[in-house]
């Protein structure tokens, strides 16, 4: 007879969640990508071309923004230039930058448009075309100094890091008090905007700006209440390993990426305005938006909140004795799955509002918004020091910096890139992170 292999239990569950796992990712990624795909349709294209007096400017170089993030593009040999991008009727903003033209030659000014004449603003019509020239001649040229880049840049780029830190901050409270690597964040983040869509959005119940946006991070609480719930508490309960829960966030993030896919479509919808568009000089040539402004005193006024509950009330100090050592916490009369389920509850709220004021900076709403921000809040996290929730935050405002800073001399496209680059770098010095503590191994 062949004896049989009594495994534990714990290790029999770890496989059962990990072959789940992985045929839940394998059915999402072999059966609804076909119906992203469909819905996604082909891309659209803005084109235009720049001359000088009938002549080509090959090598002028234009910055494309709009749903689906900037794009940068050179003319050719024959002055043109083409982009595709995602979605049409919605308007496209196309810059062109005048320190790569020749020596002595500008755009010239039209009296009849406002603002700077190397800026075009235009709606993509239902054709899904959209050209846009410049008139090119002699004058005087406008330049913005390499200063004041420097310092609109920052500023970009601390309102970027605020927002970055919502999200962060939660994702890092759930690991310390759970040790959950939980990927699956990231559809908590674009949950968030969809919820303020389904709520607000001029197609749907088309609710005030301020009593929708609120009632959404409400249902993103809800969230993950319902998520700790029903999955993560079971198999907390269970012993299920951190590495296999990892791999189960992994495939519920697929999951919900597609579900949110089916619900929205593949394009980019737009939220109302919380407030009028309107353009705030700072100082100098620095100037930001009324949006962002509310923005960054939003986020402000929430991490503040959230450093008084942790650091002066009962629940939070718990909550730190529990990221510090679970079983001590446990074993001096802490009720720790209180606790966790109420880092559930405020993690789903601040990946929610992250996801609102992600909506507004892009701007737009995507299907998988989030999945674009997910290794920047990971590089956050592993920055500011695992398991600490104020490191969190000081590295998504580092990691914001960064991003917005480095595209002064690199693409626009490659600066998630170097802010990963930077991240790398700083962890060879400092592998614990800026506010994480030095540990022994073994």
């Amino acid at each position: 007879m062949n004896p049989r292999i009594a495994y534990p239990r714990r290790i029999r569950s770890g496989v059962i969640v990990a072959l789940a796992t992985f045929l839940a990712a394998l059915f999402a990624s072999l059966l609804l990508p076909t119906a992203a795909h469909a819905a996604e349709g082909d891309p659209f294209t803005v084109s235009g071309n720049v001359q000088l007096d009938g002549d080509p400017l090959e090598g002028v170089s234009l910055t494309i923004d709009g749903p689906g993030g900037a794009q940068e593009v050179e003319t050719n040999e024959e002055g043109r230039w083409s982009v595709k991008v995602p979605e049409k009727g919605v308007e496209y903003t196309v810059t062109l930058h005048e320190d790569t033209l020749p020596e002595g030659i500008a755009v010239i000014e039209d009296a009849d448009e406002d603002g700077a004449a190397n800026v075009t603003t235009a709606e993509m019509g239902a054709g899904g075309r959209l050209a846009v020239n410049f008139f090119i001649g002699e004058g005087e040229r406008n330049v913005t100094s390499f200063f004041d880049q420097f310092l609109q840049r920052l500023f970009i780029g601390l309102n970027f890091g605020l927002m970055l830190g919502l999200a962060a901050v939660g994702l890092s409270l759930v690991f310390g008090t759970t040790g959950i690597s939980n990927f699956a964040h990231a559809e908590m983040v674009t949950f968030g905007a969809i919820a303020a869509l389904f709520l607000v959005g001029p197609a749907s119940l088309a609710l005030p700006v301020w009593v929708g946006i609120p009632a959404a991070i409400i249902l993103s609480a809800l969230l993950g209440l319902a998520l700790d719930a029903a999955i993560w508490r079971p198999l907390r309960r269970k012993g299920v390993g951190a590495v296999q829960l990892m791999i189960l966030s992994i495939g519920l993030s697929l999951a919900l990426r597609y579900v949110f896919q089916y619900s929205i479509g593949g394009g980019t919808q737009q939220l109302p305005p919380m407030v009028p568009t309107v353009s705030i000089p700072l100082f100098g040539a620095v100037s930001t938006t009324l949006n962002d402004l509310v923005s960054m005193g939003i986020s402000l006024v929430v991490i503040i909140g959230f450093a008084i509950w942790l650091t002066k009330s009962r629940l939070g100090k718990a909550t730190r004795a529990i990221s510090d050592n679970p079983s001590l916490a446990a074993a001096s009369g802490i009720d720790v799955d209180h606790v966790v389920r109420v880092v559930w509850i405020i993690s789903g709220a601040l990946a929610g509002l992250a996801g609102i004021l992600y909506a507004y900076y892009r701007p737009g709403i995507r299907w998988d918004m989030g999945a674009q921000v997910l290794l920047l809040v990971f590089a956050a996290v592993t920055l500011g020091g695992l398991g600490t929730a104020f490191g969190a935050l000081v590295g998504a405002i580092v990691i914001g910096l960064l991003v917005e800073v480095s595209s002064l001399w690199i693409p626009a496209d490659l600066r998630y890139a170097g802010a990963l680059v930077v991240l790398i770098i700083i962890l060879l010095v400092r592998p614990q992170g800026i506010l994480g503590r030095r540990e022994r191994i073994g």
